[in-house]
């Protein structure tokens, strides 16, 4: 029998090789010189759930804007643009895998765990100061997708990790690694480059339980790699390991953040995780 790739993995997962077609022309109108407000807006005005969901995104603590916001091209100018590309990125990714059955892995709880994720990310992103921190919004939430491909090619081999990782302790991609030669954090880099993400978000997602090893984006791996932890720790959800991931001292130092910043950073996650969690995980 041929050994498994990563890119074997991915190849095998047809469903999933491109991106939901209205993240690529809303990237493409973002993207466009001569696209102007109306023409995003009249893009995302065709998904009424889509549209929904960033009204009340908005309209959230996450984004505290004094007076209500009514209207797709308002919340798309409160958002702002690249930020907005981010959310629907977001969404899409959920949808895109909603389907997964749930005989290993628990859906909700893997997406509580990824949503966790991105918000402490993003708690961390906005602490240090960082522009546009929707985007560290989802590089948390994809961290672990790579994990979604595995389980999706390889449900019984998937299956054994987890008891290999409960039976010896290991974080469970360290059991990955044993079992297959590969975790799921590279899986899920290759998805990222396969989808033409930005090279940010592919290094993140491949370095999150390694940040040390980030070339070219140490910060955010560093950040993701953080904010698993706190996710872990906190039991906001499971993406199927029993343990919290062994910490990366270096990727602290990266980030010059300081233990009285801890109380703050959990605040922030507690207050927006609800409100996230009921925005993206509705049906």
């Amino acid at each position: 029998m041929t050994p498994m790739t990563v890119e074997g993995l991915i190849a095998r997962c047809h469903a999933i090789t491109s991106l939901p077609l209205i993240y690529q022309r809303l990237d493409e109108a973002i993207n466009d010189p001569y696209s102007d407000l109306s023409r995003i807006a009249a893009i995302l005005s065709e998904d009424s759930a889509l549209s929904a969901r960033l009204l009340r995104l908005a309209n959230s603590a996450m984004f505290s804007f004094p007076s209500r916001v009514e209207t797709v091209s308002r919340a798309i100018t409160i958002v702002g643009t690249k930020q907005l590309r981010d959310l629907v990125l977001a969404t899409s990714v959920i949808e895109l895998f909603r389907d997964i059955p749930q005989e290993v892995v628990s859906m909700e709880s893997f997406w509580r765990h990824s949503i966790a994720t991105g918000i402490c990310a993003r708690v961390i992103a906005t602490c240090r100061r960082e522009a546009n921190v929707e985007r560290f919004y989802v590089l948390g939430l994809l961290h672990d997708i790579g994990r979604l491909i595995i389980y999706l090619q390889l449900p019984e081999a998937f299956g054994r990790a987890i008891g290999l990782a409960a039976e010896k302790r290991l974080p469970l991609y360290q059991a990955e690694r044993e079992l297959f030669g590969f975790d799921h954090a590279a899986v899920g880099q290759e998805l990222m480059r396969k989808w033409k993400l930005p090279a940010a978000l592919q290094e993140g997602v491949g370095c999150h339980h390694a940040p040390q090893l980030a070339a070219r984006y140490p910060e955010d791996a560093a950040t993701v790699h953080i904010a698993d932890i706190v996710a872990n720790a906190f039991r906001m959800g499971s993406s199927g390991g029993s343990t919290v991931p062994p910490f990366v001292e270096q990727a602290w130092e990266r980030l010059g953040l300081t233990v009285d910043q801890l109380p703050l950073i959990a605040e922030q996650l507690a207050l927006h995780y609800r409100v996230a969690v009921d925005i993206f995980m509705e049906h």
